[in-house]
């Protein structure tokens, strides 16, 4: 179905309320300083650390990560979204400063304590995040904005090893403290700028109410749950559960392209510039293109918009194994990822928030761990088969990836209700597509 009159960027622009535009301002300035993950393995290593020891500190950042988004989740929904963004980033802040204390010999088991710890809290703000864009954005902008706080991620992403450049070049040790800092602006922007938003009034009292079998308002058929029983209802959803492996697997693959993709272009010759430019040209396209895109898609539904995304993105995953051939298959095999990825990705990480107060922030935190467990597992399925396959590993990314997007076509597509005649009636057939109401 399509809507009557598509979703304009000019439009939700200036439909953003000021706190969500302080959320995104927040999220940007945090991103910003995001050191650690992409700098703790060389910077521990410069200070004469083994590589094994950074190795096992990176796994557990990322392990904090995992866990951190769930814990997030459950943080938000009992305590809300303000409450959560404040403490995890308040938490987060002095760990990643003491990083450059802990980073010499024979301090091991504290470095990992620290290192785990600063992962789990600096993860655990996004679900919060998510949550309260979702409920402050207009319905009919709220895919738009989960585009939006792609762009302020990805913009982040993009300055944030320019500024590491220049600060590597004066001290290794303010990466971390900068990133501390920047942690500690959010923590004090949330609690200025940020609503007191509290956790779902009477939600608990509302999901026993409803039961573990009732309909979930905006998320079609879906079981709604009360605290002890969420996670147990998110196992017997089974569309839910397609949409998690299809977050798992769609990661996976998207993630070689910043790890195994540099393998096979020095494998096929080319300079490390080259790969430098295939990074900008996909950072171009996407911070300047996804939110028109998102504008203009909105009139499909949103299975349509997933599955094409994710068939889009096979084929340019699949490219990059022409890349001997020449470097023209590489730069049209990172556009058409990129445009695969602006396509459906919106769609995908509005999804989670379609669901009721009383299990959105555990479902939009269980989604944001599968993605966080796919980037810790994707340096491994990545070098461990790119070295047994060569080019063919790309084809077999793009195979991937097309499974991936029809588990999130099982997984977002709402079922026929033909029992409900009334309900059709005054559905949302030719509107936007909202995000929290109905769907």
């Amino acid at each position: 179905m399509t809507e009557e009159a598509p979703v304009r960027v000019f439009d939700a622009l200036k439909a953003t309320p000021a706190p969500v535009r302080y959320l995104l301002g927040g999220v940007l300035i945090n991103q910003l300083g995001a050191f650690v993950q992409t700098f703790l393995v060389l910077y521990l290593t410069f200070r004469g650390a083994s590589v094994s020891t950074a190795g096992l500190s990176l796994v557990a950042y990322s392990a904090g990560s995992v866990f951190g988004t769930m814990l997030g989740g459950e943080i938000t929904h009992r305590s809300g979204p303000r409450a959560t963004i404040m403490t995890a980033m308040a938490a987060s802040a002095p760990l990643v400063a003491a990083i450059p204390w802990l980073g010499g010999p024979g301090k091991l088991v504290p470095l990992l304590v620290v290192v785990g710890l600063a992962g789990l809290f600096t993860q655990a703000y996004r679900p919060a995040a998510a949550v309260l864009l979702s409920d402050l954005m207009p319905d009919r902008y709220q895919v738009m904005a989960f585009s939006m706080m792609r762009i302020a991620l990805n913009i982040g992403a993009a300055v944030a090893p320019l500024i590491a450049a220049g600060l590597i070049l004066v001290d290794w040790d303010l990466l971390f403290w900068i990133d501390g800092a920047t942690a500690l602006v959010y923590a004090l922007l949330a609690f200025a700028l940020l609503p007191r938003k509290a956790a779902p009034a009477g939600a608990e009292a509302e999901a026993d109410a409803a039961g573990t079998d009732g309909v979930a308002a905006g998320a079609g058929k879906r079981p709604a749950a009360g605290s002890r029983s969420a996670y147990g209802a998110m196992l017997r959803d089974r569309p839910y559960l397609s949409f998690l492996a299809a977050v798992l697997l769609g990661s996976l693959t998207y993630a070689q392209g910043h790890i195994a993709l540099p393998l096979e272009l020095v494998e096929d010759g080319y300079p490390t510039s080259f790969y430098s430019t295939v990074l900008t040209v996909s950072s171009v396209v996407l911070i300047s293109c996804e939110l028109k895109i998102t504008a203009y898609l909105s009139r499909l539904p949103k299975h349509v918009r997933v599955i094409t995304g994710h068939l889009v993105e096979a084929v340019g995953l699949a490219a990059y194994g022409l890349s001997s051939r020449s470097g023209a298959f590489t730069i049209t095999g990172a556009v058409l990822v990129v445009c695969g990825i602006m396509i459906a990705a919106p769609s995908m990480f509005a999804h989670p928030a379609t669901f009721p107060a009383t299990i959105k922030a555990r479902y939009i935190g269980t989604m944001q761990a599968v993605g966080g467990m796919a980037s810790a597992l994707a340096p491994l399925f990545g070098v461990f088969l790119w070295s047994r396959m060569g080019s063919g590993f790309w084809l077999l990314c793009g195979v991937v990836t097309g499974i991936a997007g029809l588990l999130a076509l099982a997984g977002v597509k709402e079922p026929a209700e033909p029992d409900a005649p009334a309900d059709r009636a005054t559905s949302t057939e030719g509107k936007p597509e909202s995000v929290g109401g109905t769907s």
